[in-house]
């Protein structure tokens, strides 16, 4: 499972370097987050911008993790993939979890 943590002063952000989270990894996925997010209270971010295919054992994962958590840290995700959105959309987890766009790229990025 390719996770890596990046903690800033604000939040903990979480990118997740898989195409996949499915029954095949979710709950590697789980447990590995568990591991990153321990010992911290801070805001989590969970940048999924890589992630093509998401399953009902992956979101399951990603709710066990927000059920894990005190109610009060904030978890976004990040940068979800028309596909994976679409998962969240249609089982109506897009009222539940805090989606947001990945940041679009500045004028020298463009250039």
């Amino acid at each position: 499972m390719q996770l890596t943590r990046v903690a800033t002063s604000d939040e903990v952000v979480i990118v997740v370097n898989e195409s996949r989270i499915d029954a095949a990894v979710a709950m590697r996925f789980k447990d590995r987050m568990r591991q990153l997010l321990g010992g911290t209270s801070q805001p989590v971010v969970i940048d999924m911008r890589a992630v093509q295919f998401l399953d009902s054992s992956g979101l399951g994962a990603i709710i066990a993790l927000r059920k894990a958590m005190d109610d009060a840290r904030p978890l976004t995700l990040l940068g979800l993939t028309p596909n994976v959105e679409r998962v969240f959309r249609l089982t109506r987890m897009d009222s539940v979890f805090d989606i947001r766009p990945a940041d679009p790229p500045t004028e020298e990025q463009a250039t």
